[in-house]
């Protein structure tokens, strides 16, 4: 071999983000050997390892992550070039890496997907759900094109764009649905149960309650708003819930849903993307659909 390639560039980036050369070689959509293969040839040029091989998994050494920060550089570049093609074309065509939080995905989606591939025939739609910090560091370093979050995120190099609003509702055992609906200090004083750290879902609710510094005795995480509506409906606490996801998350559960009296907890859903991105325009129609699939529309 007398030079690097893009492939092995793609294939060095997806070890280095999966740790396992099974995983990486999947998402590749290669076999194992020749995977290992590529990355053995181009440590071989580099003339120094690159990972750092455990019994199960892989890690990259100080020059790995070095080497990693300038490959994404490279990648990224030759994605926006490709984009840069597609810009002037109307409408959305070729690949669309769209990330979207899993407090909005369940229930936005599916509305989403369908308008999209009915108004862009040739669009091949890829969703990534995930956490917003993941999101953003995806989105910085080029492995997803725009992403659907809670704002703002506040990264100099994205682009936010504000679609709708939404309101949080209180969820609570059937049995106290008659009940007033407690303001935001009786809140902090009940049993709340959240989503774990991480969700931005979570941080929002603490702050309506202003609730940081609760003991942790006083509040239950759950890894979803279903598990959250369920624990509810056992009658183990109260949670907060954004109105979009009540149809989906109550129906099986014997809670209570009430809407806090004005001004009550809310969030603002909007897309980001690249500043660099050519596609600004597409993302723009893109974000059309979005607000046009709001529960408020």
């Amino acid at each position: 071999m007398d030079r690097l390639t893009l492939k092995q560039f793609r294939y060095f980036e997806a070890l280095a983000q999966m740790g396992h050369f099974g995983h990486a070689a999947e998402a590749c959509a290669v076999s194992q050997p020749a995977l290992s293969m590529q990355i053995k040839e181009l440590e071989a040029h580099l003339g120094t390892a690159l990972f750092e091989r455990g019994t199960r998994s892989v890690r990259l050494t100080a020059f790995g992550e070095d080497f990693a920060l300038r490959v994404r550089d490279i990648l990224r570049g030759v994605d926006e070039l490709e984009d840069l093609a597609r810009a002037p074309k109307d409408g959305l065509s070729g690949r669309l890496r769209l990330g979207v939080i899993p407090t909005i995905a369940p229930y936005l989606l599916p509305a989403i997907i369908g308008q999209l591939t009915r108004a862009h025939i040739g669009l091949d739609l890829h969703v990534r759900e995930t956490l917003t910090p993941t999101l953003i560091q995806e989105l910085t370093d080029g492995r997803i094109d725009a992403a659907i979050v809670a704002l703002p995120v506040s990264e100099p190099s994205l682009e936010e764009v504000a679609l709708f609003s939404e309101d949080f509702v209180l969820v609570r055992p059937q049995s106290d649905g008659d009940l007033a609906v407690p303001s935001a200090e009786k809140l902090r004083e009940m049993r709340l149960l959240l989503l774990e750290e991480g969700h931005c879902f979570r941080d929002q609710a603490l702050s309506f309650c202003n609730a940081a510094a609760a003991s942790p005795r006083e509040m239950l995480d759950g890894s979803s708003l279903s598990t959250l509506v369920q624990m509810v409906g056992a009658g183990i606490g109260v949670t907060l819930i954004p109105k979009m996801a009540v149809e989906v998350e109550t129906r099986s559960a014997p809670v209570a849903v009430s809407n806090f009296p004005a001004p009550g907890p809310e969030r603002m859903i909007g897309m980001v993307w690249r500043k660099t991105s050519p596609l600004k325009a597409q993302f723009a129609q893109v974000a059309d659909i979005v607000r046009g699939c709001a529960p408020t529309a």
